[in-house]
């Protein structure tokens, strides 16, 4: 099984000292290096929290450069699912501003045969990462 990452799940996965990063890792650790993946959304998502909060400290360049080594890393690579998804691909349950992104990654994931993991709870059809 792929599991492509969500922002949240992708940011806890690189950054030390987020607050589920032993969340993610023990999971990751546990499916015995699991196939990851992450698209343009969650890459793009990740760069910006690592550089937009000041809790992280990074600048955009440092958090490019971490996503990028974060990629290569053999107990956690990435593969790149690429997004030729538009606004007519959202499913039905999209009905808030809140859920435009999760509803596409969503739909992104199970088109390409992999499945949205998440520390979301609601997110419909999506792999909950587990406490």
């Amino acid at each position: 099984m792929i599991y492509l990452l969500d922002v949240n799940a992708l940011v806890a996965l690189g950054f030390l000292n987020h607050e589920f990063h032993a969340r993610v890792t023990t999971w990751v650790r546990s499916h015995n290096s699991p196939s990851l993946a992450s698209c343009s959304i969650t890459e793009l998502g990740f760069a910006r929290v690592l550089a937009q909060a000041p809790a992280y400290g990074f600048t955009v360049a440092q958090a490019r450069t971490l996503l990028l080594r974060l990629k290569r890393t053999k107990n956690s690579a990435l593969t790149f699912i690429p997004d030729h998804h538009d606004i007519s691909d959202l499913p039905a349950w999209v009905r808030t501003p809140r859920q435009i992104t999760r509803g596409h990654l969503s739909k992104l994931a199970s088109a390409n045969g992999a499945i949205l993991a998440t520390l979301d709870e609601n997110i419909p059809g999506s792999y909950l990462i587990p406490k």
